[in-house]
C-alpha cells in the first residue's frame, strides 16, 4: 500500500540525517563537525478511516493535516 494521502497526494519526503561530533563554540569548544550524512524519509502522518465521498462510504487513507483541516467527511 502506498503512503500517499488520498485526498491532497501527500507522500514520503526525502532529506539526511546528519551526525556531529565536539563541542559548541557557545559551550567552549572548538565547534561541531559532520561526521556522517546518510538518506531518510519524512513520512506524513496518514490515518485509515472511513469517509463519505460523493454519497458513498469507503476506507481510505487520510493524512492528518487534511483531518484537521476538514477536507473529509467522517461515515
Amino acid at each position: 500500500m502506498a503512503k500517499i494521502c488520498d485526498i491532497c497526494g501527500k507522500g514520503p519526503r526525502t532529506g539526511n540525517r546528519i551526525i556531529r561530533k565536539g563541542l559548541p563554540k557557545k559551550k567552549g569548544g572548538i565547534g561541531l563537525h559532520t561526521t556522517g550524512v546518510t538518506r531518510r524519509r519524512f513520512l506524513p502522518n496518514l490515518q485509515k478511516i472511513r469517509i463519505s465521498l460523493e454519497g458513498s462510504v469507503r476506507s481510505s487513507l487520510v493524512c492528518a493535516s487534511c483531518l484537521k483541516k476538514g477536507k473529509v467527511v467522517k461515515a
